[in-house]
């Protein structure tokens, strides 16, 4: 089966960057947009960029100029870049694929596979 797992998350400063990974098994990948979601307590969950199989990209304006989304299309495997981070990008992060090629339908969550999430944490 179609499994995702996150890894990179923990505990920095604000100011301070992290690198996020996801790697995915168990299907091709191709054709499916990649992205990655996060989720605040208290908050819903929100999207954060996206990356489809031709390198295009797609971010939320709260993180545009500080995270870089990218994939490796051989190792099946999304990164996130996070850099200046501040304590508001505190939160859950969750991989996921789907397989619109649509950015409306990939950033309103409707995707096919979801990772259990990494936690990142910014203190001020």
């Amino acid at each position: 089966q179609v499994q995702l797992v996150e890894s990179g998350g923990g505990l920095v400063q604000a100011g301070a960057s992290l690198r996020l990974s996801c790697a995915a098994s168990g299907a091709i990948f191709s054709n499916y947009a990649m992205g990655w979601f996060r989720q605040a307590p208290g908050k819903e969950r929100e999207f954060v960029a996206a990356v489809w199989w031709s390198g295009t990209t797609h971010y939320a304006d709260a993180v545009k100029g500080r995270f870089t989304i990218s994939r490796d299309n051989v190792e099946n495997t999304v990164y996130l870049q996070m850099n200046s981070l501040k304590p508001e990008d505190t939160a859950v992060y969750y991989c996921a694929v789907g397989r619109s090629n649509l950015v409306r339908t990939i950033t309103s969550g409707v995707m096919d596979y979801w990772g259990k999430g990494t936690q990142v944490t910014v203190s001020p």
